[in-house]
């Protein structure tokens, strides 16, 4: 599907027996790695949301990636969630892929009323100093309904919290990493 945007391959519930069609396969981890490499010259950047569970899925977006942005949720279990992804990551990193690194942590489903969300938020940074995203996604009632309609947030509500949010989240992500403007001068 094309968009102003950029083009979006969605998944569908064929993909959920794709682990156990790998499973036999020579280089499993690497095969998403190999699709997307013809890729890379047309795309400024690809990014792929993948389960919150580590299995064959997970894995092969780890080898393909250059980098991983972790959202966590303001939750008491997000974190020891949080602490398997980055004993996997490393892993990876040793075993499979030298090259990904972490982009960075995003606070989500923020509600800065409770202790709760400020704690974690605060175990977050200390943990991952330099690396949280300033952009938090908050608790917001029009993230969660956006997806029961079949639409992302900024076409579901454009003005809500949560769309306004990701909107600062993909101007913070641009200014890490900005996009190289190509030049087709020569000089003499």
């Amino acid at each position: 599907m094309n968009t102003p945007y950029g083009d979006i391959l969605p998944a569908n519930k064929a993909l959920a027996g794709a682990t156990v069609e790998m499973i036999n396969l020579e280089k499993r981890e690497f095969l998403l790695r190999d699709a997307l490499a013809p890729l890379g010259e047309a795309y400024d950047f690809i990014l792929i949301d993948c389960p919150p569970s580590l299995e064959m899925l997970t894995l092969n977006c780890l080898c393909a990636a250059d980098s991983i942005l972790i959202p966590v949720q303001c939750e008491y279990y997000a974190l020891e969630g949080l602490s398997d992804l980055i004993s996997t990551i490393r892993i990876v990193k040793g075993r499979l892929n030298p090259a990904i690194d972490i982009e960075g942590v995003l606070l989500t489903m923020y509600d800065g009323r409770t202790n709760l969300s400020l704690q974690v938020a605060e175990q977050v940074k200390r943990h991952f100093p330099g690396q949280v995203f300033s952009t938090v996604i908050p608790r917001n009632v029009r993230l969660s309904e956006a997806p029961s309609h079949g639409k992302p947030v900024n076409a579901y509500d454009y003005s809500s919290r949560g769309s306004l949010a990701y909107r600062q989240l993909a101007e913070e992500f641009l200014e890490r990493n900005p996009i190289p403007t190509s030049t087709n001068e020569t000089t003499s």
